[in-house]
């Protein structure tokens, strides 16, 4: 379907996500499936459940009768014969962190971004289990439970001071076997390993099971850094201008690749520091600790 020769209203889809993402929560907050009642789209640990389809379809009707000249892209209904185009265009994952969700583990949200040319425009992220919202209009500014600014420090957070005074986010993913696996698994020893040995000996690492809640949490400045390969565009969306808006900024996961695509499936996420103070600089001490490329 093709875009609208009209200016998307950022401001009433924005109202609208947020409207939308309230009504899901309910949904993903009815019942809480087990382990064994879910289905395996490659392997044990990339899963899906008739709530992830449910909500796909709860979204992507109301979007669908709302702005029927907009595309729309979801992860449960994602057709690789279809990529992500420069149409406006919803960008939506029903469950981020299904895993979580499973285990009952409560870091689990939907993510409903908008993208206009493959830039995230829109961005919309809420976790039912702790009522958290995360929302964002390209030009408009960050917030936390729509009054909040972000970061949640403001002008008073602290300039970045390097890898090894910084909590970063890393994620095993759902491949785990391939090179790209080898490269996560041997830059997580990289950076958790000392100085006196080659290595970053980062603060902590931290993996939440959500690219939405990472993101958001980048932008929160609550966490400084988040690396990740292998997610898709719907998992980082609405997370992406949430952490564009609160002064962070995203490059590609791979070393020396400094603009980021949308569906390039590779980021790395630093979040917002006075006037960009260490952010160049992080990401560059960053890619040094990187052991290999990713391919996806």
């Amino acid at each position: 379907m093709a875009g609208s020769e009209s200016t998307p209203d950022l401001q009433e889809i924005h109202d609208f996500l947020v409207d939308l993402a309230f009504k899901a929560g309910k949904t993903i907050n009815s019942a809480l499936p087990t382990v064994s009642s879910t289905d395996s789209k490659k392997n044990s640990s990339d899963l899906v459940t008739e709530y992830d389809r449910a909500v796909e379809l709860q979204v992507s009707t109301a979007l669908k009768e709302k702005y029927p000249e907009y595309d729309f892209h979801g992860e449960e209904t994602y057709d690789p014969a279809h990529p992500l185009t420069d149409a406006p265009t919803f960008i939506v994952d029903p469950i981020d962190g299904t895993t979580n969700f499973v285990h009952g583990f409560p870091s689990v949200c939907i993510s409903l971004g908008f993208a206009i040319k493959r830039t995230p425009a829109v961005g919309v992220v809420f976790n039912p289990f702790t009522q958290t919202l995360y929302s964002a209009i390209r030009g408009k500014g960050a917030y936390l439970n729509k009054t909040t600014k972000l970061p949640l420090k403001g002008a008073n957070i602290e300039p970045l001071q390097g890898l090894s005074n910084s909590l970063i986010a890393v994620e095993w993913g759902s491949d785990r076997s391939g090179q790209n696996f080898e490269t996560k698994v041997r830059t997580f020893e990289q950076l958790g390993k000392s100085r006196e040995e080659g290595g970053a000996m980062v603060h902590s690492m931290r993996s939440l099971g959500s690219a939405a809640l990472n993101l958001c949490s980048v932008a929160a400045g609550t966490l400084d850094l988040y690396w990740e390969g292998g997610c898709w565009a719907w998992d980082v969306c609405a997370g992406w201008v949430i952490l564009s808006e609160a002064g962070g900024i995203m490059v590609d996961g791979n070393p020396g690749e400094w603009t980021a695509k949308l569906d390039s499936r590779r980021y790395l996420a630093v979040r917002g520091s006075p006037n960009g103070e260490g952010q160049k600089e992080l990401v560059e001490e960053f890619w040094s600790h990187v052991q290999g490329r990713m391919d996806y």
